[in-house]
């Protein structure tokens, strides 16, 4: 059997860093990425044989947990049938109809491999629809890795964005409009210089790659009005969120508070996959209708709609339908919440904390941040402490202080005693 450090060095000479995405390789945290062999419910089991309570869940969209018994067998059913055929399928329809019944917002929804192609395919949308080349987004909201999203913001108010990445040209971040997240008099103002060129805004509703940031009521029903009034086109990134924080979405949260509110174009991805390499972007169908075959904004992709993933996702959402799902996830969910809360004001560490449905974060500060800036000033020293005790622990929490995490529906009660267990002796 080999080990984490043994897989690790191997991994390296053929892998970049070692890793097929940076954060795995633990540079923030420091240490050994673990090896996973398999997973079971709530938890996963390193090549080492160690077993670790997951709140990873590969990033969110393991929200039944590992290997859901209606999950396995619509997968299998459907990699018996054939893998891939390039050609359309019955359950890319059932797959695309479960979605739009559970988000009114939209009439369409094309079916895509990855939440980037899903962004970048959504902003190409919003341009071709729009006739218009610029577009806001908000720093601390990732959107994948497109040229003109991988950008931060500049040096003044409502400032075009900088490239965060070798190899992205500064023409490719020309048109990118960078404001802080929550800030509407920030907004106001960019709209007021740019509002005619803008094609649409992205925004995440409940950022989860600053950890878990919510965006608040006034910002985002400020962000709605400016769109509708400038005419550009509001694009809801909801591929963390989307099935995840609620049955209708991080948006349904948001129309029962805002009167009226609904995005011009959603983006969907991990939960709408159950696990496999499948996301959507979707809109009414008077946006939808630009897109090729139909219009002239191209997208395409040879794997999309893949029938083992759809399968897979397919298999999930009917599983999230079932009554009591949400309110049985959301419980748990604050049940683990409110327990480190309680261990943290034990042992008198500035804590904060917060969630919906099955995502959550939490911050060594004393007040939730309301923005990147807010989020940076946490005890980065005293978090690697805290995420290491705990993983030796046998709990598994993002290698990362900026990431979000995620409750399964496989949680149980026992789990949650473990954890708090684990950071009674963590959180020092």
């Amino acid at each position: 059997m080999a080990s984490n450090t043994e897989l690790f060095e191997r991994a390296a000479r053929v892998i970049p860093g070692g890793v097929n995405s940076p954060v795995r390789a633990f540079r923030a945290v420091g240490g050994t990425p673990r090896f996973i062999a398999r997973g079971e419910g709530a938890h996963i089991i390193d090549a080492e044989g160690r077993r670790y309570i997951d709140y990873i869940g590969s990033w969110g969209p393991m929200i039944l947990g590992h290997g859901h018994p209606a999950v396995l067998e619509a997968v299998r059913q459907a990699a018996a049938e054939g893998f891939s055929f390039g050609a359309p399928t019955e359950r890319e329809i059932e797959l695309a109809e479960e979605i739009l019944k559970l988000v009114p917002s939209m009439d369409q929804v094309r079916l895509v491999s990855s939440g980037t192609e899903a962004t970048m395919s959504a902003i190409r949308l919003a341009r071709g629809a729009t006739g218009r080349a610029k577009f806001i987004k908000f720093e601390g909201c990732y959107h994948g890795h497109t040229d003109a999203l991988l950008v931060k913001a500049g040096s003044g108010l409502a400032t075009f964005g900088h490239p965060t990445s070798a190899g992205v040209t500064p023409g490719a971040a020309a048109d990118t409009v960078v404001l802080e997240y929550n800030n509407v008099a920030q907004l106001e103002a960019a709209f007021a210089q740019h509002g005619q060129e803008l094609a649409c805004a992205i925004v995440e509703p409940i950022a989860g790659n600053m950890n878990f940031v919510r965006a608040s009521v006034p910002f985002m029903a400020a962000l709605r009005r400016l769109c509708t009034q400038h005419g550009a086109l509001l694009v809801l990134d909801e591929v963390m969120t989307g099935f995840r924080v609620g049955l209708g979405s991080a948006q349904a949260h948001y129309a029962a508070l805002i009167p009226g509110f609904a995005p011009d174009i959603s983006v969907f991805g991990k939960v709408i996959g159950g696990g496999m390499p499948l996301a959507a972007f979707g809109a009414k169908r008077a946006v939808m209708q630009h897109l090729a075959p139909l219009g002239g904004v191209y997208q395409a992709g040879t794997l999309s709609g893949n029938p083992v993933a759809t399968a897979c996702g397919l298999a999930t959402l009917r599983e999230i339908q079932k009554p009591g799902f949400f309110d049985a996830l959301s419980a748990r969910t604050r049940q683990l919440v409110e327990g480190l809360k309680a261990v943290a004001a034990e042992n008198g560490v500035p804590f904060s904390a917060d969630c919906e449905g099955g995502m959550f974060g939490f911050f060594l500060l004393p007040e939730l941040p309301q923005n990147y800036t807010a989020v940076m000033t946490t005890d980065k020293e005293r978090f690697n402490r805290f995420f290491h005790a705990m993983l030796d622990a046998g709990v598994y929490l993002a290698p990362a202080l900026y990431e979000a995490g995620f409750v399964s529906a496989a949680h149980t009660g026992a789990d949650i005693d473990a954890t708090l267990a684990a950071a009674r002796a963590a959180l020092l």
